[in-house]
C-alpha cells in the first residue's frame, strides 16, 4: 500500500515521524508530507504560502528511514493531502494516515481539528483515512499548547511520550482502514500510557463536546481575548472522551459531511 503520513503538528514533531517508522517498518510504500509550522486548528482549511507563484516545499530525511521521501509544505494539513491526492508527491496515495498528534481529537470537536480534517480531505478524493492522536494534554494547559513542552501532563517531555504506542496501534488497524467504506475516516484516540497498559482498543460514539471550550477571557477597545478552559460537561458512558479517560483507546467511525433527509420546501 501507498501510505502518505501528515499531521497539523508539523514536519519536525516527533509524532509523525515514530508514525512513518511503524508504517515504514511494516512493509509499506510510506511518504511524509505535512505543515513547515505547526498548523493546528485548521481544519479542512485551504491554504498555502507561494514564493513567486509556487508553494515552498522543502525536503526532509526521517532518522532511520532512509528512502523514505518527507517533504515539509508551507501549506494547510489538507491542502497537502489535496495536492498529494493530485501527484504532488508521487503516485496518489491508497491510504492516509494523520497524525500522530499532540493531544486528543475527541468529541465533536473533531470539525476544528486539522488532523481529523486532512483525514477528512483524504477520504473526499478517494483514499481511506485514519486521524490518530496521543492523549498528552491537560484540559488546564491546552491553551498553552502552541508548542515546547507547554501544557503536558506532569512529569512528562515530548521525548517521555508513548509514540510509539499509538502509532502500533494505527498501524495494526490498516486492514481495517484499507476496508473502510468510500467517504469514511477512522478516528482513533490513544492513552499516553505504554502499549500493554492499555486496556483495549474501544468503538467509541463522539462526545457532545471536545476537551476543553473556547471563553472570551477579556474584551477590550479594539481586541478580544480568548482562552480554553476545560468542559464541566459530564463524560457520557460509551463516549471517546469517557472511555479515553478509563485507560482505552478509542476508535469511531466519522464522515465529513454528508445530506440529511429532511421536509423541506421544494420551491418559491
Amino acid at each position: 500500500m501507498r501510505i502518505l503520513v501528515t499531521n497539523d503538528d508539523g514536519i519536525q514533531a516527533p509524532g509523525i515521524r515514530v508514525l512513518a517508522r511503524a508504517l515504514a517498518s511494516a512493509g509499506h510504500d510510506v511518504v511524509v508530507a505535512a505543515p513547515s509550522q505547526e498548523a493546528s486548528g485548521m481544519s479542512a482549511a485551504m491554504t498555502a504560502v507561494e514564493e513567486d507563484g509556487r508553494i515552498v516545499v522543502v525536503t526532509h530525511t526521517i532518522d532511520g528511514l532512509d528512502g523514505v521521501e518527507a517533504y515539509g509544505v508551507a501549506g494547510s494539513p489538507a491542502f497537502i493531502v489535496l495536492i498529494a491526492s493530485r501527484g504532488a508527491f508521487g503516485p496518489a496515495p491508497d491510504l492516509v494516515y494523520s497524525g500522530i498528534n499532540r493531544g486528543a481529537n475527541a468529541g465533536l470537536a473533531v470539525l476544528h481539528s486539522g488532523t481529523v480534517g486532512a483525514a477528512f480531505t483524504a477520504a473526499d478524493n478517494g483514499s481511506r483515512a485514519l486521524a490518530v492522536s496521543l492523549d498528552v494534554l491537560t484540559a488546564s494547559a491546552a491553551s498553552a499548547a502552541s508548542g515546547g513542552a507547554a501544557g503536558l501532563r506532569p512529569g512528562h517531555t515530548d521525548a517521555g511520550r508513548h509514540w510509539e504506542t499509538a502509532a502500533a496501534i494505527a498501524a495494526d488497524l490498516l486492514p481495517t482502514v484499507k476496508d473502510l467504506p468510500e467517504g469514511t475516516v477512522l478516528n482513533l484516540n490513544v492513552p499516553d500510557l505504554p502499549r500493554d497498559h492499555v486496556k483495549g482498543v474501544r468503538r467509541a460514539r463522539l462526545a457532545r463536546f471536545g476537551q476543553v471550550q473556547m471563553a472570551v477571557a477579556e474584551t477590550g477597545r479594539g481586541y478580544v481575548r480568548t482562552a480554553l478552559e476545560e468542559s464541566s460537561a459530564r463524560l457520557e458512558e460509551g463516549t471517546d472522551l469517557a472511555l479515553l479517560a478509563e485507560g482505552y483507546a478509542t476508535l469511531t467511525a466519522v464522515r465529513a459531511v454528508s445530506e440529511v433527509d429532511v421536509d423541506l420546501p421544494d420551491g418559491p
